[in-house]
């Protein structure tokens, strides 16, 4: 997968279809999207998604915003999903100010349009004023196929980026995943700690520091999958400051992989959360801790074995 930002000149050669979106979460509500867009690549198109390197909220370009998916777990699901092009164009002023028909011409310009993909609710352009129904018109113009997808929706409710975030928000796992489609997941690189779980309480575990804007689950233990490469390993992942360690401890996400003794410093995994256990909790003691933490190891086994 070729992936185009921090830049707004870029031109694909190829034939492509293309959809554009927020794309915060690839979720159930992409896969119609997502189908139409691979029967396109059947047939010798490749497939283009189209967001902003910052998700669009005027008045507030510089703010940094909690996302379900960062830029590099955005590419890493393309990727898996099989796009061709992932581009993340700068959302400038210039671009938040420009009317819908010159945005239309721009990505025509840039690109060999045979194919839109969107959804109802897609507005783009100064004041949102662009919708389907405009491109419906530069269809004819610029000879492009139009597909409009209907909203999904689970109980009632047009799955979105915002429903999913209130889930996850509420630590409510296993409804994120029926919504999205997948566990939720972050990412990092395994740095090293104080190994008070290996030293000092004898159950090893691995920290990564989440990146900034990642929207996290409520600070408590999980249970979890970890993906190590093409692996991936059961355990529980404890997210939180650790208010039972003495001093300033940065937000990070701890996991104990059960059965599992190789060295992971340096190298990048994915911790995806399966079930909240429970809320983070500050200890007596480093013993009462540890108990804790065999008890929620016993239920992370219990709970894989049950599902």
């Amino acid at each position: 997968m070729k992936y185009i930002h921090g830049t707004t000149e870029f031109h694909i050669e190829e034939e492509c279809v293309l959809s554009l979106g927020k794309f915060d979460g690839l979720h159930r509500g992409h896969e119609t999207l997502l189908e139409h867009m691979m029967e396109q690549k059947n047939k010798g198109c490749a497939t283009v998604l189209f967001t902003f390197a910052i998700p669009p909220r005027p008045g507030r370009i510089n703010e940094v915003q909690k996302v379900l998916t960062t830029n590099e777990e955005k590419v890493a699901i393309c990727e898996e999903q099989g796009i061709d092009y992932l581009i993340e164009y700068p959302f400038t002023k210039e671009v938040m100010t420009m009317e819908p028909e010159a945005f239309i011409e721009m990505l025509a310009s840039s690109m060999k349009i045979r194919g839109i993909v969107v959804g109802t609710d897609f507005h783009f352009g100064h004041n949102r004023r662009g919708d389907y129904h405009l491109l419906e018109i530069y269809a004819k113009k610029l000879h492009y196929e139009l597909k409009v997808i209907d909203k999904v929706q689970y109980e009632n409710r047009d799955i979105s980026s915002t429903f999913i975030r209130e889930e996850v928000e509420k630590g409510n796992m296993e409804k994120v995943k029926y919504l999205l489609g997948y566990d939720y997941f972050v990412e990092g690189v395994v740095i090293h700690g104080r190994e008070m779980g290996a030293k000092v309480l004898g159950i090893p575990t691995i920290n990564i520091i989440p990146p900034e804007n990642k929207l996290l689950p409520p600070f408590g233990v999980y249970v979890c999958d970890v993906v190590v490469g093409d692996k991936t390993y059961h355990g529980i992942a404890d997210v939180g400051c650790k208010p039972t360690i003495e001093g300033v401890n940065p937000v990070a996400v701890e996991t104990n992989i059960f059965d599992f003794n190789e060295n992971l410093y340096g190298k990048k995994v994915r911790v995806c959360f399966r079930s909240r256990e429970r809320s983070e909790m500050k200890f007596e003691s480093l013993e009462a801790l540890k108990q804790q933490l065999e008890q929620d190891i016993a239920y992370g086994r219990f709970y894989v074995q049950q599902h």
